[in-house]
């Protein structure tokens, strides 16, 4: 199995990044019902105002290659595109459990 893990920091004032994380979050948490190769998603947004990250998603999937599945899949790429315009930087670690 492989855990791809990323985090998400936005752009606005406090309440404009609240808005689009929780957003981008109930989306995300729809995509195990419309993706196969999802075995979970968990999404979280950053209760605490003094760190700088304000989204983080650790989904599970099979194999590596279902990573780029998943990423291409336009499910995702509808939620992915809610933070158009917001986002100021992602980190991404992929790795097998």
């Amino acid at each position: 199995m492989v855990k791809h893990i990323v985090t998400f920091k936005l752009t606005g004032t406090p309440q404009e990044r609240l808005d689009v994380a929780t957003q981008f979050k109930n989306a995300l948490d729809k995509l195990p019902e419309q993706i196969d190769v999802l075995r979970s998603i968990e999404v979280g947004i950053n209760a605490n105002p003094a760190e700088s990250w304000d989204v983080v998603l650790t989904a599970i999937v099979d194999k590596m290659e279902d990573v780029d599945v998943y990423a291409k899949h336009p499910a995702h790429v509808a939620a992915a595109g809610l933070l158009a315009g917001h986002k100021a930087d992602r980190a991404c670690v992929d790795y097998v459990l």
